[in-house]
């Protein structure tokens, strides 16, 4: 048999380079005894004696392959090693010789990475899965502490506990984002220190935890003051924030008290709560409202309106858009189109309608014998939202709350045009009209009404006959599209 003893400074390190030798000798996984102890004070060239403490990280190779005349031996990709590494950190006493077998196994393709049905395969995924929820927890829950300085830089020093060995993969964080002074993060066994931007670690001597600075009183009193009682659910915030962190957190002896006056505060806040003030910027729409609704001639009213559109910024999707598409159509017209929202082409020409779904619309709509130029046409949101990728503009489905939010101006163009019947094309339009975007499939061709009372009769959006992949179910579907089109111009001629 043949034991390894790796140090507890750069054990990872440590270990590939033990796996590589082991390797290149032919010795198998089980006869390998791996252990924790004290480093040989030759495994790191040019280490520091004292503790195993180094001024660089080690670097991982993209191939598991023994330096110094091994070979081709070992053959592991960068991501199959990355998730052992990162097992490694794991408090798991049987980490390095699973990891060990592992790549033996690999290398001579015994077995394939991911394939979770292998035992080795799903405890190495699961292990590093647990060592980045370990690494998620310290980055949020370690807490600074003012030390003096021996130097121009500031210094700060914390101490955290975490459950795994995530010390050294964890702290690259820190120094990125505080690079700018001096500070320690030291755990039960090992110490990260960051020192005028050279990080280093070391083997944890003092179990002693820094002093408490000045800012940790401003931090509670800040604290509690954001605490929102109405908002508390215990379960769901000790899932976020273990009960086992709390000791080190300096807020965290506000909690109980926070939680348990929760319930008061609530009723005290709801008891001593002022009168509801009007919303300035509700009772500007509703002057605007007004101001439209008087106007003479409804082709004015409509202009008006186009411009109060252009200039909303109640949801902010107009904000990144090129700008708001307003309808377009006759101030009396019969019928009215409502579909989801804008598209790249609409966004950029400014006109409701006008890109591959218009196109399909306008296509359907003639051979129905419906008149685009007597339907008023329009969209439940006026921007366009989207999502960049590169180049592209990619369509991304509004929200509940900005459809409420843009309810408003389609309330106003239903007032203002008054038409007798509404075509709602899509889940969204549906949501918009009639308060439900759901069931559209069984709800299509139906007579429902809006909340004024106004027939609304719903059907498919025609983007989603561009969608179907299978063309005789496309033919299929847009047979009853032109069919859906055909039934609006019988029933808006026949309430006209």
């Amino acid at each position: 048999m043949r034991q390894v003893i790796l140090p507890r400074v750069h054990t990872v390190a440590a270990w590939r380079r033990e796996a590589r030798a082991l390797a290149a000798e032919g010795v198998p996984a089980e006869d390998v005894i791996w252990s924790v102890g004290e480093a040989p004070r030759d495994l790191f060239a040019g280490a520091s004696g004292g503790g195993g403490r180094t001024g660089a990280l080690p670097r991982t190779p993209e191939y598991l392959a023994r330096e110094e005349g091994a070979g081709d031996r070992l053959r592991v990709s960068r991501k199959a090693l990355d998730s052992i590494e990162s097992a490694l950190c794991h408090s798991d006493p049987e980490r390095f010789g699973r990891g060990y077998r592992l790549v033996l196994r690999l290398s001579a393709g015994a077995v394939t990475w991911g394939d979770r049905a292998d035992r080795d395969v799903r405890t190495v995924l699961e292990h590093a899965k647990a060592i980045g929820r370990d690494i998620h927890k310290m980055h949020a829950f370690v807490r600074f502490r003012e030390v003096p300085a021996d130097g121009p830089r500031r210094a700060f020093a914390a101490w955290f506990e975490p459950e795994h060995n995530c010390v050294e993969r964890g702290t690259p964080f820190f120094a990125k984002r505080f690079g700018d002074m001096d500070w320690v993060i030291a755990t039960p066994s090992v110490t990260a220190r960051f020192e005028d931007g050279r990080m280093s670690f070391e083997e944890t001597v003092s179990q002693q935890r820094p002093p408490e600075d000045a800012t940790e009183d401003l931090w509670r009193t800040y604290y509690a003051s954001i605490f929102n009682p109405a908002r508390v659910m215990v379960k769901a915030m000790c899932a976020e924030m273990p009960k086992k962190y709390w000791k080190n957190l300096p807020e965290a002896e506000l909690i109980p008290g926070l939680v348990r006056d929760a319930e008061a505060r609530v009723r005290e806040m709801a008891d001593t709560a002022p009168a509801a003030m009007p919303d300035r910027r509700t009772e500007t729409l509703r002057e605007t409202t007004r101001a439209l609704l008087a106007e003479a001639e409804p082709q004015d009213a409509l202009g008006r309106l186009d411009r109060q559109i252009d200039a909303c910024a109640r949801c902010g999707i107009c904000a990144q858009a090129t700008g708001a598409v307003p309808g377009e159509g006759p101030a009396d017209a019969a019928l009215m189109a409502v579909g989801e929202q804008p598209g790249d082409r609409e966004d950029l020409a400014g006109r409701p309608f006008v890109g591959p779904a218009g196109q399909v619309f306008d296509r359907e709509a003639q051979a129905a014998g419906l008149d685009r130029a007597a339907v008023y046409v329009t969209n439940a949101v006026k921007g366009f939202k989207f999502a960049p990728r590169g180049k592209r503009r990619i369509h991304q489905r509004p929200d509940a709350g900005e459809v409420a939010h843009c309810r408003w101006w389609l309330d106003l163009e239903r007032q203002l045009v008054r038409p007798k019947l509404i075509l709602g094309m899509g889940a969204t339009a549906a949501e918009a009209l009639t308060g439900s975007g759901r069931d559209i499939g069984r709800r299509r061709g139906r007579i429902e009404e809006a909340s004024d009372g106004t027939s609304v009769l719903l059907t498919v959006h025609p983007s989603y006959l561009l969608r179907l992949p299978d063309r005789a179910r496309a033919e299929a579907e847009t047979e009853r599209f032109r069919g859906d089109l055909a039934a609006a111009v019988r029933i808006a001629d026949s309430l006209a």
